[in-house]
């Protein structure tokens, strides 16, 4: 089926309560685990179909966030998800409870009695209402961001349009471009503030009312960690800066001699070479064709995986005007498919698209043979091992989008995968104080992030660009609105990634095929056990 024939209909949530009503009862009578599994696998195609739908609808709200039809789908999710999210709350505290714990992991395995056992922990009939609030700000944001239009270059913007400018060789347009576009947070300041503070103290009161002291506890528990804890993360990020800072303070040196500067500011940091950076070649067309021809080339596994992609219409990239910002990989698990989301705007970041959220895509595709929907993808942290892996396993084949730029690519894309961990560390420290102390002000959170960045990016120049000197950058992170403690997840599938790079480097095969078994295995494994599967270093053993 391609994407476009996919019908979305809105769930009745009565209907699909009473499904899960009869089949929670049928569980709690089970008198042999055969036939418990037969409820629980009958229960999955409703789920199956629920997760689809909601997927769907966020798909088509996300491609035009002005579309009234879809725009009051995504407000029925934001309302009705928490209470479907009851549902399953009540299935896994009924799964917790019954007499064969044993019989369960050994059908499903102990990671998947793990997500239960957090699942259960994060949530609360009593926050049903906070978890409705926090969903409809979460979307104001991303509707906030899709906003923009930018009268630039006689054309009007939105903010992934304005890369292409921000990158420009003429140092008059790229300061404009990057003035305009900090502009359109500076102007919305108080909005962005507005939100922001209202997640906090949402997030705080679900903490409150499910007995943590802090939200940074939930917060853990909604991320699904079972491996590891906030102080293991602390020394993570310590051991970060003293592995990789200086290494990123010699990349910004080297990148300054090479375009003839002194230092490298804000004005100046997208800049890798006084000819132009590396940009990809061709129509977007042109550029899936050549990561047709990547793919076929790379593995039988990925030649099949990528011409599903695009038999199906898997795809949405082209910018566009109310269209969401970022980019994003989703399953369609009725369907056992993939969809990956994106703005095109002429630079790098487009092929990064064919090789990060291809990735994630990759995964799916191999694991989709899992039929329990909580394993088809994995927790976060892991899932990002396989997005940024498959942008270096990509390297032999970059000269098919930069022709003689490709050392430039690989220059930039290695630089910015060290660059990017300080970085990554901040913007996790930076929500661990901010959920540590939920009553800041909205100048005290500037301040805060102003102070942790001279420490994690002490060369971060931002000359006389005012709300970024006040703290201010965070605004355009959208994990820190819409997926709080994420962002760390990127540092550890980052170091797993550079792990691999080494890897292949000593044996391309042997490196592919540990690479191909984690993506085989799905989300059944926790982080260190996928870690362990996939023959890589812990990352949190890094400077042993």
């Amino acid at each position: 089926m391609n994407f476009k024939d996919i019908v979305y209909e809105r769930c009745d949530y009565d209907s699909i309560k009473g499904i899960y009503e009869k089949a929670l009862a049928d569980i709690r009578s089970s008198e042999k685990f055969e036939d418990l599994k037969a409820s629980i696998e009958g229960l999955n195609k409703t789920r199956v179909h629920l997760q689809t739908m909601k997927e769907l609808a966020s798909i088509k709200y996300s491609i035009n966030t002005k579309d009234d039809f879809y725009m009051a789908e995504n407000e029925y999710w934001d309302e009705y998800g928490p209470l479907y999210q009851d549902l399953d709350y009540n299935l896994y505290q009924t799964l917790l409870k019954i007499d064969y714990k044993d019989q369960i992991i050994g059908e499903y395995g102990q990671q998947f009695y793990g997500l239960m056992e957090c699942n259960v922990k994060s949530f609360s009939k009593e926050i049903i209402g906070l978890l409705q609030e926090e969903n409809k700000l979460m979307s104001e944001y991303t509707a906030l961001l899709a906003s923009a239009k930018i009268d630039f270059d006689g054309r009007i913007c939105n903010l992934s349009d304005m890369n292409l400018y921000m990158e420009s060789l003429d140092d008059k347009v790229r300061e404009e471009a990057i003035r305009a576009h900090t502009h359109f947070f500076e102007e919305n300041e108080a909005r962005f503030d507005q939100i922001f503070d209202r997640l906090v103290k949402i997030r705080h009161q679900m903490a409150l009312k499910m007995g943590y002291k802090s939200f940074v506890d939930l917060g853990y528990y909604r991320m699904q960690r079972t491996d590891y804890n906030r102080d293991m993360v602390a020394n993570l990020r310590k051991n970060v800066l003293v592995k990789y800072g200086k290494k990123a303070q010699d990349l910004y040196d080297d990148q300054a001699k090479r375009i003839g500067r002194d230092k490298i500011d804000y004005f100046c940091e997208k800049i890798e070479f006084l000819d132009g950076n590396a940009e990809p070649q061709g129509s977007s067309e042109e550029i899936f064709e050549a990561g047709r021809a990547m793919y076929s080339s790379l593995s039988e596994e990925t030649k099949e995986f990528f011409e599903f992609l695009l038999s199906r219409g898997l795809f949405d990239v082209e910018a566009r005007e109310n269209k969401a910002m970022g980019g994003y990989c989703t399953v369609l698990p009725e369907y056992r498919m993939p969809f990956i989301f994106a703005n095109f705007n002429g630079t790098v970041d487009d092929i990064d698209v064919l090789t990060h959220e291809a990735g994630h895509a990759f995964q799916m595709y191999m694991s989709r043979h899992i039929n329990m929907p909580e394993l088809i993808f994995p927790t976060l942290d892991s899932c990002e091992i396989h997005s940024m892996s498959m942008e270096f396993f990509t390297y032999p084949w970059m000269d098919f989008f930069f022709g003689q730029d490709v050392e430039k690519y690989k220059t930039y894309h290695y630089g910015a995968a060290i660059k990017f961990l300080p970085y990554g560390c901040l913007v996790d420290h930076f929500q661990h104080e901010i959920y540590e102390n939920p009553d800041m002000t909205p100048e005290q959170r500037k301040k805060t992030w102003s102070r942790l960045e001279k420490n994690y990016l002490p060369y971060r120049d931002y000359g006389d660009l005012e709300i970024l000197n006040r703290g201010g950058y965070w605004y355009r992170q959208g994990h820190i609105f819409k997926d709080p403690f994420y962002y760390i997840d990127y540092v550890l599938a980052q170091i797993c990634a550079l792990n691999f790079y080494e890897k292949m480097q000593e044996d391309f095969d042997i490196a592919w095929n540990d690479y191909l078994k984690i993506c085989k295995l799905g989300g059944k494994y926790s982080f260190f056990n996928l870690v362990k599967a996939g023959n890589l270093p812990n990352p949190f053993d890094l400077n042993r």
